[in-house]
């Protein structure tokens, strides 16, 4: 299992540093255009994808420390390291959103004219190529690999898809002589970074205030309930992530049941719901005599 996970962490940690080059050069190009053109919500949307690669870097110190083996001060493992790393991430996501606002806000004051050309064009529609197979196959990796850490980010790319978006119908509508949407559409792009922050930091917090997990209580009974000897299941309870949960549950079973053939039940018990249910890793289960 410690290989297997290792090489799960590597695959990951693959991933962000290919996206982490993508973001980047996505990132330049609309800075660089956007200066040259004096287009601020092009610049905005540039400084944008600048975070998504600064949020890479986050993911990638996430990775570093959720693939640590368990050790004695943590004898759960690591693996939450990877959802507090994606709290990183939206932090840097409601920093962003917060200095575009306040930028759109002052620029619908103190309006700045700026040219649109096909070079502008151009640049906003590869980009927005690249930002969508970016999505798409993080999303997609961050689901089969169950990370966090990819899906957040993916969330973070898909924001950079909307407003590159707006950014495009910004460049129509300012050539059609209507200067005031640059500032609009900036203000919307922030208002689109701050609400992905908003859908990570949930996220992220049900995993680490012990929300319960989205599992099929009587699933489990139904699994529990097959095992001979097993009266009654109840008080099912549920903790953690989709690729790491830990659920305990009460059993009941005859009075005159003797302790050896109780713990028997309750080892197959634990091992029928591992590989049963995908995604739990621990199992606690109390015995009890059965009420008449």
């Amino acid at each position: 299992m410690a290989i297997d996970m290792k090489n799960h962490y590597r695959q990951i940690r693959k991933i962000l540093i290919i996206i982490l080059a993508l973001n980047w050069a996505v990132a330049l190009a609309k800075i660089i255009y956007g200066l040259s053109s004096r287009c601020f919500s092009m610049t905005a949307d540039g400084f944008h994808s600048l975070s998504d690669g600064t949020s890479n870097l986050i993911g990638i110190a996430g990775i570093h420390f959720a693939c640590q083996p368990v050790d004695k001060d943590h004898p759960y493992g690591h693996k939450k390291y990877e959802t507090l790393f994606s709290l990183g991430i939206a932090a840097m996501l409601f920093l962003v959103s917060f200095n575009l606002l306040k930028a759109g806000l002052q620029r619908l004051h103190q309006p700045v004219l700026f040219e649109t050309d096909p070079g502008s064009f151009a640049v906003m529609l590869i980009t927005l190529a690249v930002n969508i197979y970016v999505m798409r196959y993080e999303y997609n990796r961050g689901k089969a690999l169950t990370s966090d850490i990819l899906i957040s980010d993916s969330l973070h790319t898909r924001a950079d898809i909307f407003t590159s978006f707006s950014v495009i119908i910004s460049l129509i509508v300012t050539k059609l002589g209507f200067p005031l949407v640059d500032p609009i559409v900036t203000i919307l792009i922030a208002l689109f970074i701050g609400y992905a922050a908003f859908e990570i930091i949930k996220q992220s917090s049900d995993v680490l205030c012990d929300t319960a997990v989205f599992l099929d209580d009587q699933k489990v009974k139904d699994v529990v309930l097959r095992i001979k000897g097993v009266r009654a299941c109840h008080k099912i309870r549920s903790r953690g992530r989709v690729d790491d949960i830990h659920l305990d549950l009460h059993v009941q079973v005859s009075r005159s049941m003797h302790m050896e053939d109780a713990h028997q039940i309750s080892y197959q018990i634990e091992e029928i719901i591992k590989s049963t249910i995908p995604g739990v890793t621990d199992v606690i289960v109390h015995m009890e005599p059965q009420d008449h």
